[in-house]
């Protein structure tokens, strides 16, 4: 009888806003969301310290994306404070205080154009699954 070993991953409670950034990014890339970009807007708004912001390309993967991030990162001991959009396909909204996540079907994703709303803010780059997938090759 096989047993499955299952990677525990260390808890987030403590995590400071751009660990809890990074988490999130990993979740987001594992689940194959598009054009994940993670923006430092603490010096644009008073509401948050980084937005995460991603693309699914169907109501079902926004829908998926939404699940997934809430079930993972609340394994790792941190739940969302507000989730808004759970019956919404176009745009999913998961409020972590420190960390707003937002995930968009591409209509809504270019209509609201959060990064050039927040152009001013400073994108941060983690690296991803196929990043690292590439250099070990």
């Amino acid at each position: 009888m096989e047993e499955t070993v299952q990677k525990q991953l260390p808890t987030l409670t403590g995590a400071t806003p751009e660990e809890l950034a990074h988490a999130i990014f990993d979740v987001l890339d594992a689940k194959k969301a598009h054009n994940i970009k993670v923006l430092r807007v603490q010096d644009q708004t008073v509401i948050t310290d980084y937005f995460v912001i991603c693309t699914g390309n169907s109501s079902t993967q926004v829908k998926s994306l939404g699940g997934e991030v809430e079930y993972k990162i609340d394994l790792r001991g941190v739940s969302p404070t507000h989730f808004e959009g759970r019956d919404n396909n176009g745009w999913i909204v998961l409020d972590y205080d420190s960390v707003i996540v937002h995930i968009f079907n591409r209509e809504n994703r270019d209509f609201y154009n959060l990064e050039k709303l927040y152009g001013d803010a400073e994108e941060i780059t983690f690296e991803g699954i196929d990043d690292k997938i590439g250099e070990e090759q």
